[in-house]
């Protein structure tokens, strides 16, 4: 169902046969004037007619379109069709006025795996960087079956694709944040996190440091929530792209608690310096092209042990940190106005303080309340 392109071979022949390379310009007669402007409408396409008449096709009850021979194939076709209209601003924009963004989202919810999937591609396209589109598909209701897919699908494709429809959908849009956080979209997240699929836990992971640091409040609920233990499996990923990200995490969370009383364990600490020193020892075995490959991991490594041991991490000593030919890292200016989390835990610890007598700090709740009797 996908349309052809532009015959722009016979266009370009007409062009060069009518020119002498010597002249920006030269007079056409009047009859090659008319078979320029017929060819070029010719092979013009009216986007908002085809986008019509792909709204009309989602429209249509599918037991229709199969009776028709249309296959879902023909589907994702028309689907990919779509997409390159709406990478225009004002074409996606356009989509919900000519009554296409409801059945759209309809797809989200169709049988075949593959059109869930490139419906949620769509929806991507339609709101990357657009408010307008984003108050649109929020308006429709479109978090509803994205989130739906993200956490449920049995399709990780679907799963993943529908994450990144989410994730461009939330971005700069501060009320689909905060219906995303109501859903209980972080537990989603830290879910995410165990998939075996590294592509669907990069976006993941992606999404979370996005959100935090955008609300730094946040770290709390993603500590209590057991991202930090998370984040440290997943420094050791296979992954050059998932242990990147997970340290990111580490580090966002790690500036976070910094100059503030530190809850975390002897244990968790002993395991987050094991999990560093393990990624030092692995940095400084790679070949010189793997090492180039992982400047930034490097440079998180570094800036992590840093803030929270309050020293230079042994990659700096070692020269390993910036490489011949490398411009330096910029300073780390957060971590030098906040103590190391353990050094600042001992510092605020009363010692004359009871355990019985602490009072603990109300953490944020996100998503319903648990049921009463509910010990989770």
């Amino acid at each position: 169902m996908a349309r052809e392109g532009p015959n722009w071979d016979g266009l370009l022949k007409w062009s060069l046969s009518h020119s002498d390379g010597t002249n920006s310009s030269r007079n056409l007669s009047e009859e090659d004037r008319r078979w320029f402007m017929e060819a070029m409408q010719a092979q013009t396409v009216d986007v908002i007619k085809r986008m019509k008449e792909i709204t009309l096709v989602m429209q249509t009850p599918e037991q229709v379109l199969e009776s028709q021979g249309v296959t879902p194939q023909d589907i994702e076709d028309m689907l990919d069709e779509l997409q390159e209209h709406v990478e225009s601003i004002d074409m996606a924009n356009d989509l919900h006025s000519i009554g296409g963004l409801v059945p759209l989202l309809g797809y989200l919810k169709n049988p075949h795996a593959n059109i869930r999937a490139k419906a949620a591609e769509v929806v991507s396209t339609i709101v990357q960087n657009n408010p307008k589109s984003q108050q649109l598909v929020m308006e429709a209701n479109g978090l509803e079956p994205l989130l739906s897919n993200f956490t449920s699908d049995p399709d990780v494709i679907v799963r993943t694709k529908a994450l990144g429809a989410i994730s461009s959908l939330i971005r700069h849009n501060k009320p689909a944040v905060a219906a995303f956080r109501l859903a209980n979209g972080y537990a989603a997240l830290r879910d995410a996190l165990s998939s075996e699929s590294a592509r669907f836990q990069r976006k993941a992971l992606n999404l979370i440091h996005y959100l935090l640091h955008e609300n730094q409040a946040d770290c709390g609920v993603v500590t209590e929530l057991g991202f930090p233990r998370i984040f440290m499996h997943l420094a050791s990923s296979e992954d050059a792209d998932v242990r990147e990200a997970a340290l990111r995490g580490l580090l966002e969370l790690a500036r976070d608690k910094s100059g503030k009383a530190d809850s975390s364990t002897i244990e968790e600490d002993d395991k987050m310096k094991q999990i560093l020193q393990e990624r030092i020892k692995g940095i400084s075995e790679m070949s010189a092209e793997d090492l180039g490959a992982a400047r930034e991991e490097r440079q998180l490594v570094d800036s992590l042990w840093n803030v929270c041991y309050n020293e230079p991490s042994a990659l700096r000593e070692n020269g390993l940190l910036v490489l011949p030919g490398e411009d330096a890292p910029p300073p780390d200016v957060a971590s030098q106005h906040f103590e190391p989390p353990l050094r600042a835990w001992g510092a605020n610890r009363n010692p004359n303080t009871k355990p019985g007598n602490e009072k603990k700090e109300k953490q944020l709740l996100i998503g319903p309340a648990a049921p009463a009797g509910d010990a989770s």
